[in-house]
C-alpha cells in the first residue's frame, strides 16, 4: 500500500506541512537566490531541521524536505564538487528523518495522528532555471530531455530514505509523463504530482488539469494527484475538476494568495479574501484528502487546519 493510502485508511486527512522557505526567512536567512532553500542545506542545516519540527508540533503528518531546488548541476554551478553536491540532496532527507524520529519519540498520544512522513520535493525543470518558467511551463527540454533531468536526483533522494516523492508545482503534463517514466525504474515507490495552476481549471501551460488527472490515474506509482503553490480561490474548482478524472487521493497545498514576482523573487501582499485557514475546510468537504500550505502559509496556518482535522 502507498504511504498516502497507509494513512487514509485509519485517518480521514493527511495534514502537510506549509512553506519552508517563508519560515526559514522568518529565521533571518536571505533566499534571494538561484538555490533559494537549498542554499540553507549549505549554510545551516540544523535551521531547516528547526522549522520541519515546527511544523510537526504544529500537526503535521508529513515533512516536504528542502530538496525542492537542489540539484548536482545547481550546487556544482555553484563551486561545490559533484560528490558534495550529492550529500546535500541526500542530506535534505535525512535532516527531515531526522526531525520526524525526533519528534515522534517525544509524542504522549499516539492514537490521534499517524507518524509522520517524510516527502522528498522534487522540483520541476523550472525550477532549476530559478526563472519563474515553474509557473508558465515554457521549456525547450522535450520529454527525454526531461526524465535525463530528473533521473539522478530522483535516485539519490530513494536511496536517502524518503517515504514518498513530493512532485511539486509540475506547469505541464509533458514533465509528469517524464517523471512517471523515471519512477518505473524505482519500483515500489510512490510519488504525488502536484501542478502549479493558472485559473480554476487550467495548469500553468494551459492545459486541462482534469486531462492531467485522467492521465496520471493509470499510473499505480501515483499516490495522489492535486494543485500546489496556486492562489486559494481556484481550488475548490481544481478539486472538482481533478475528482472528475480521478479516485486518487486529492492533494491540495496552495499559497496564501500573495503575487510571486519572478524577477525579484519577492512576493506581494494577498487578498484579504484569500485568507488561507478559512477555506481548508472547504477543501475537504470538495474531495481533498491531503491539505497544507505552500508559499507564505507557516505553522500557525497549520495548526488551524488541525484544530478542525482533530476533532
Amino acid at each position: 500500500m502507498n504511504p498516502i493510502n497507509r494513512i487514509l485508511t485509519h485517518f480521514p486527512l493527511v495534514i502537510l506541512d506549509g512553506a519552508m522557505a517563508t519560515e526559514l526567512e522568518n529565521y533571518g536567512c536571505n533566499l534571494n537566490d538561484r538555490l533559494w532553500s537549498a542554499k540553507i542545506l549549505i549554510e545551516n542545516p540544523e535551521l531547516i531541521k528547526k522549522v520541519h519540527l515546527d511544523y510537526f508540533e504544529a500537526g503535521a503528518d508529513c515533512a516536504i524536505t528542502a530538496s525542492y531546488q537542489a540539484t548536482v548541476d545547481g550546487y556544482t554551478e555553484r563551486g561545490l564538487t559533484e560528490e558534495e553536491a550529492v550529500e546535500l540532496i541526500k542530506k535534505s532527507v535525512q535532516i527531515a528523518v531526522e526531525a520526524r524520529e525526533e519528534f515522534w519519540t517525544e509524542v504522549n498520544n499516539k492514537s490521534n495522528r499517524p507518524k509522520p512522513l517524510v516527502a522528498a520535493s522534487v522540483g520541476p525543470y523550472g525550477a532549476f532555471l530559478a526563472n519563474g518558467s515553474e509557473y508558465r511551463g515554457d521549456y525547450s527540454l522535450n520529454e527525454d530531455e526531461l526524465v535525463t533531468f530528473h533521473r539522478d536526483r530522483i535516485r539519490l533522494l530513494v536511496e536517502a530514505g524518503a517515504d514518498i516523492l513530493a512532485c511539486e508545482t509540475i506547469p505541464c503534463l509533458v514533465e509528469a509523463k517524464a517523471i512517471t517514466r523515471v519512477l518505473k525504474e524505482f519500483p515500489g515507490v510512490y510519488a504525488w504530482f502536484s501542478f502549479s495552476a493558472k485559473d480554476d481549471h487550467h495548469i500553468s501551460d494551459g492545459d486541462k488539469i482534469s486531462r492531467c488527472a485522467e492521465w496520471l490515474d493509470g499510473e499505480e506509482q501515483v499516490a495522489a494527484i492535486g494543485i500546489n503553490c496556486s492562489a486559494p480561490h481556484f481550488i475548490g474548482s481544481l478539486i472538482k475538476e481533478v475528482k472528475s478524472q480521478t479516485s486518487k487521493p486529492i492533494i491540495v497545498y496552495p499559497n496564501s494568495g500573495a503575487e510571486y514576482d519572478a524577477t525579484s523573487k519577492t512576493w506581494g501582499d494577498g487578498s484579504l479574501t484569500d485568507h488561507f485557514t478559512a477555506n481548508t475546510q472547504d477543501w475537504y468537504e470538495a474531495g481533498a484528502r491531503i491539505i497544507g500550505g505552500c508559499c507564505r502559509t507557516n505553522p500557525e496556518d497549520i495548526k488551524a487546519i488541525t484544530a478542525w482535522a482533530r476533532k
